[in-house]
């Protein structure tokens, strides 16, 4: 959706960044505060159940591919093959480690990363570096804005759907993105952890890896 060049349009459009940066803060907050309970909990489980380290940390592209460090609990086993590659992720996913993803408990780190400004409640999952240079340029709309801890793609099927569509649904937001349908899609979000759907793609623990656009 093309955007006009009028000062109007760009005051607007700078208010409305203003205020979804403003929710995300304060929700993100408040979040952090409320949860410190059950994030206590989690990191003791995972550290008596996995092992250290207890944080999963890896660079993820941000906003207009802009690197940052994601933060998120662990979820697999740190298990090896002799030549210290590291095994398939069914071998290392426990049935702990599972649950951590089927409830997105494992999320609850990125709230950190969405106070610091790194992330945004709702946008664009952020997904591996080593998939910039493979998106068409349409695709790769969707680092416009800041990626997000869920989005609308995740409540549209979240991994039980192709590359394909997850972009499209990206692209989507970016053009359609407002206060009222982040909110929507956090209320949804938390009605799809409810029911664990689209975890994981056909045949697969998570997702399969992106490979490149066949348009």
């Amino acid at each position: 959706m093309n955007r006009l060049f009028t000062g109007e349009s760009c005051l607007n459009f700078t208010e409305r960044l203003l205020v979804k940066r403003g929710f995300d803060f304060f929700v993100s907050l408040i979040g952090l505060v409320a949860l410190v309970p059950v994030i206590f909990v989690v990191a003791l489980l995972i550290h008596c159940k996995l092992g250290s380290p207890v944080l999963f940390r890896q660079t993820r592209p941000g906003r207009n591919g802009k690197p940052f460090e994601m933060i998120k609990f662990r979820t697999m086993l740190d298990a090896t093959d002799k030549h210290g590659k590291p095994l398939p992720d069914n071998q290392r996913m426990t049935p702990f480690g599972s649950f951590l993803r089927a409830t997105s408990l494992d999320e609850l780190p990125e709230l950190w990363n969405v106070l610091k400004g790194d992330m945004s409640l709702v946008g664009p999952r952020p997904l591996l570096m080593e998939y910039l240079p493979l998106y068409s340029k349409e695709q790769y709309r969707r680092h416009d804005v800041r990626p997000g801890v869920t989005g609308w793609a995740q409540i549209n099927g979240r991994n039980a759907i192709s590359w394909e569509d997850k972009f499209k649904l990206d692209v989507w937001y970016v053009d359609n993105q407002s206060l009222w349908l982040d909110l929507k899609i956090l209320f949804l979000t938390v009605k799809k952890v409810v029911v664990r759907d689209g975890i994981s793609g056909e045949g697969e623990v998570t997702m399969s890896k992106f490979t490149g656009s066949n348009d």
